[in-house]
């Protein structure tokens, strides 16, 4: 594999930051490539503005067709490019990140605010149809994501029936709205829950599972999300067709294995 890990933790003594490092020792170790994007390390800037694009401050700034012009034009600021050539190098990306406010740290979100521009993530259109490639389709097909997450919940309160919401909700906004859109394949999420009560006992075990996760990566099946240009979905409407999943609501919906 080629990796680019992709890391969002202020703290190089948190839990996150070992496991990290543990992860990436083990990649390459087992003769895996590896680049790594630790965001904090690098003080990235997650604000999208106008210096993002050398865009003329006397014109009004449209975000997606001022990122689209730049990317076509290879315009885009040099930190930008730098991390869009990482992910055009890697076969797989490993994002992580510590679970705050039921997202991603406002600096992860940044980096995909800012690298995942239209051109280079998204808009593309199937010459033959001109439909758009998205959802299961995109400039980002052949790749493979997964998120690593850490959360102070306890693992009850993080499922179906727990009061944190199952996982793949909590995450389905990364996983089907930012990797999925963009054409990567999503492993299932590794969850690291009570990460503030962790115990090298237990970080042991943590690591452990996580060296088996990432190993296992190439041959680990995807989430079962459904693609946009499949007969699953109306092309006008982009809703599904009724006759799919019609005793079921929300985000099962999306899912190849809601029949």
């Amino acid at each position: 594999m080629k990796v680019l890990w992709l890391a969002a933790h202020p703290e190089e003594r948190s839990l996150n930051s070992s496991l990290k490092n543990e992860g990436i020792r083990t990649l390459r170790d087992h003769g895996h490539e590896v680049q790594v994007s630790d965001l904090y390390a690098m003080k990235w800037n997650p604000v999208v503005d106008a210096d993002d694009y050398d865009h003329s401050p006397t014109e009004r700034l449209h975000i997606s067709n001022a990122a689209h012009h730049a990317y076509t034009h290879g315009t885009l600021s040099p930190d930008i490019r730098a991390e869009q050539e990482k992910v055009t190098w890697a076969d797989t990306l490993v994002v992580q990140f510590p679970l705050w406010w039921y997202g991603m740290p406002a600096i992860l979100k940044g980096w995909f605010d800012r690298v995942f521009v239209r051109g280079f993530a998204y808009g593309i259109d199937d010459p033959a149809t001109g439909q758009a490639l998205r959802y299961g389709d995109g400039p980002l097909t052949g790749k493979r994501a997964m998120a690593v997450v850490t959360a102070g919940a306890r693992p009850s309160s993080i499922g179906p029936r727990g009061v944190n919401g199952d996982l793949n909700d909590l995450l389905f906004p990364l996983h089907h709205g930012t990797f999925w859109y963009t054409g990567m394949s999503v492993a299932p999420p590794f969850l690291v829950p009570s990460a503030d009560r962790t115990t090298p006992a237990t970080f042991e075990d943590t690591a452990a599972r996580l060296r088996t996760r990432l190993l296992e990566l190439p041959s680990t099946p995807p989430l079962p999300f459904r693609r946009q240009n499949s007969p699953d979905y109306d092309p006008e409407t982009l809703t599904l067709h009724p006759d799919l999943a019609p005793h079921t609501t929300g985000l099962a919906l999306h899912y190849t294995d809601a029949l």
